[in-house]
């Protein structure tokens, strides 16, 4: 809206929106909430009825911030800690508090180590990743190619951005084994 030497539209009344919108305002007058002939006041009524629910029980030691006396009753994770990510996981949890990025680093870390740990695992069982389809490479060719399509640009590099890592790895470990091998 422009500026303009009149004045502009004033906001509508409670009369007004109640008319135009239906149910408008029901929640301001506790007589007109939906809820109030099921509702019942009980001041005696706590809500919980128990002093501490029972406890799931740990399988291994868990990890908890170092602000925290114990875990909550009931808890799982995401990434069981194994490996030397777990290690690393541990140690965040033990030495820093959440408040510190220290800890969301080392946290951050130990996902990469995981990610590199789970690739570890899959060449030694016979599964390794497969590359190729990774890259996308396939997805792309079938995908549509019209002027519609917004990711245009850049989708040229998403192949090499998903293949890039492993071509770096891939290079050194060439260089790695010439150099032991002369």
């Amino acid at each position: 809206m422009a500026y303009t030497p009149e004045k502009p539209k004033l906001t509508e009344t409670s009369d007004e929106l109640r008319a135009r919108i239906p149910g408008w305002g029901a929640d301001l007058d506790p007589k007109d909430r939906p809820a109030v002939p099921r509702e019942r006041f009980d001041p005696q009524f706590g809500g919980a009825h128990w002093e501490f629910p029972e406890r799931q029980p740990e399988r291994w030691p868990r990890e908890r911030s170092i602000e925290h006396k114990f875990l909550t009753p009931v808890f799982g994770t995401s990434c069981p800690p194994r490996g030397l990510s777990g290690k690393i996981r541990r140690f965040a949890y033990a030495k820093y508090s959440e408040g510190r990025a220290a800890h969301w680093l080392l946290l951050l870390g130990a996902d990469r180590v995981d990610v590199l740990e789970s690739r570890l695992r899959g060449l030694v069982s016979g599964r390794p990743d497969r590359l190729i389809a990774e890259t996308g490479i396939r997805a792309e060719r079938n995908a549509s190619r019209g002027p519609h399509r917004t990711d245009r640009i850049h989708q040229a590099f998403d192949p090499l951005v998903v293949a890039a890592p492993w071509l770096l790895g891939a290079a050194i470990t060439y260089a790695v084994i010439r150099r032991v091998t002369r």
